[in-house]
């Protein structure tokens, strides 16, 4: 679970908030849906709520436990797990190799790892021929399925997604987005997801909308 008290945040230089106050919790088991136009604050607020950037006033809590008691490097890594818009895979590395990745930076050793990526990414739908492909020999829709098995991999339980169906097209976008409500539904995730695509709304447990920093709730489920 992750909870904002009266969140703010302010670019330096910047003559005004690009969020403003938001309070509200985001649950465990739930597909949340934050919608915004580009400019809105939308990404803002998940580039806060990863732990990229420091709220300027206000505090974020990850299951009570302030993120300013935290080691960032440690909640980044092993807390919450960032999916792209573009995906950000590494380019020189196979489907497997990219989801063993997170695993050996918290030190889960060769084998072990890659058996679990194994898992990981049969889990979405990437089957063993594909495991071996470098992204560049990936559709759009693999190469995002295999960017969620990387979150998956981390061991966090808090999934923040920046416009995931961004780059893809109307079937692959409701696939990875039926992938994400599978997580949140069936297996407790708390996804968060931050988009300006209105059909991402029909699958969400929860939807806020974001207009000039401020964030107010539109569906509870």
């Amino acid at each position: 679970m992750l909870r904002l008290e009266n969140v703010s945040y302010r670019y330096k230089n910047s003559g005004h908030d690009a969020v403003k106050n938001v309070s509200c919790i985001f649950e465990d088991g739930k597909l949340n849906v934050v919608m915004g136009a580009s400019g809105s604050g939308k990404t803002t607020l998940l580039s806060v709520l990863a732990g990229l950037d420091k709220p300027t006033s206000g505090e974020i809590f990850i299951d009570n436990e302030s993120l300013t008691e935290l080691d960032p490097d440690l909640y980044r890594r092993e807390r919450v797990s960032m999916i792209f818009q573009a995906f950000h895979l590494f380019p020189l590395m196979t489907a497997i190799e990219n989801v063993c990745y997170p695993m050996k930076m918290n030190g889960i050793v060769h084998y072990k790892a890659r058996e679990r990526a194994k898992g990981y990414l049969e889990s979405v739908g990437i089957n063993e021929e594909k495991h071996g492909r470098y992204p560049s020999n990936l559709s759009g829709g693999e190469q995002q399925r295999v960017a969620i098995a990387r979150a998956l991999s981390t061991g966090a339980k808090v999934l923040l997604a920046d416009e995931p169906t961004g780059n893809l097209d109307v079937q692959n976008g409701e696939n990875v987005m039926d992938i994400l409500k599978h997580l949140a539904d069936k297996k407790n995730y708390c996804v968060v997801v931050v988009t300006h695509n209105m059909d991402i709304v029909k699958k969400a447990d929860v939807v806020y909308k974001m207009s000039d920093g401020v964030m107010q709730p539109l569906l509870c489920d």
